[in-house]
């Protein structure tokens, strides 16, 4: 995976991309396209050309032996979701992490299993 500190924190339509790359592993810009098209309308060039800067970027890799380019994700989710969380936490909760979980816990309502998993982590973080 790339370094976080070289590669440019991806904007939203590039997080979209991303997000379908890592839920599929790999995609050609038809599948890519497809998959934004369900859920919004957009123009299959946008989709190619945004995938051709997010490679100049780093954020995919580009797979050039088939006809139809194959795409994947240069950069890993979690790396990805740790510095958008940091710089979020940073920006509006002076960098406290627990500031920005308490937040999102009182937007949201969570599952027993999310609650149990914080629990988890809570205990861990305390045994410290």
């Amino acid at each position: 995976m790339k370094n976080l500190h070289v590669v440019p924190r991806p904007t939203e339509s590039e997080l979209e991309l991303l997000t379908i790359l890592w839920q599929r592993r790999e995609a050609t810009v038809r599948e890519l396209y497809e998959a934004v098209n369900a859920g919004r309308p957009v123009v299959y060039t946008g989709v190619l050309k945004l995938l051709q800067i997010m490679a100049e970027k780093g954020l995919v890799s580009r797979d050039e032996t088939e006809r139809a380019h194959v795409y994947r994700a240069a950069v890993s989710q979690a790396d990805t979701e740790h510095r958008l969380l940091r710089e979020l936490s940073e920006r509006f909760f002076a960098g406290s992490a627990a500031q920005l979980a308490l937040r999102a816990l009182e937007m949201e309502k969570a599952s027993d299993e999310e609650l149990d998993a914080i629990r988890r982590l809570l205990k861990k973080k305390s045994a410290r």
